[in-house]
Order: structure tokens, then sequence, then C-alpha cells
């Protein structure tokens, strides 16, 4: 009896999968991409707070609490931003006082 040996053909695969494999991967965001995103919508919330302040002040708009919704969701977002901006100023500090 003679033994033969192994073909090793590169196997590939033509199918598509329902689960998403096939398909590229998303480019992922950068943590930059985040932070301007997240400053876009801060300044946003705030320019939104300032229009509904204005109209109130005119006499244009009768609820109030939605004026008040929008002017501590700005306060909040702001907070946030400061609070962000205050942990990588520290980081930064932190890293420049290390010995290399």
């Amino acid at each position: 009896m003679e033994i033969q040996a192994l073909q090793m053909t590169p196997v590939t695969m033509a199918a598509e999968s329902h689960l998403g494999e096939t398909q590229p991967p998303a480019a992922a965001k950068s943590f930059g991409d985040y932070l301007v995103d997240a400053l876009k919508e801060t300044n946003r919330l705030q320019l939104d707070s300032d229009k509904k302040n204005a109209l109130l002040a005119a006499g244009r708009i009768d609820d109030v609490s939605s004026v008040v919704v929008a002017s501590q969701k700005a306060d909040i977002a702001l907070q946030l931003t400061l609070q962000v901006r205050n942990r990588a100023v520290s980081a930064y500090q932190e890293i420049m006082r290390m010995q290399v």
C-alpha cells in the first residue's frame, strides 16, 4: 500500500454572512472627534437656551418650563465640559511632572 502526500490548497469562502462578518468594519472615531462633537453639542445647547430666553423676554413663549429645561440642559452640559477640561489639564500637568 502506497501512502500519498497531502495536497494543501488554500480554501476561500464565498458565502455571505447574515451576521455582518463579511462587511468592512466601520471606521472608529478618535477621542478628538468625540471631543469636537461634545463641544458642538454644548454650543448648540447654549445657543438654544439663549434663543428661548430671548423669546421668553419678548413674550413669545408661554411655557416657562421649556425655557427652564433648556437652561438647565445647557448648564449641565457646560459643567460637564468644564470638568472634562479640568481633568485633561490635571492629567497633562501630572505627565509634565513625571521624571523621565
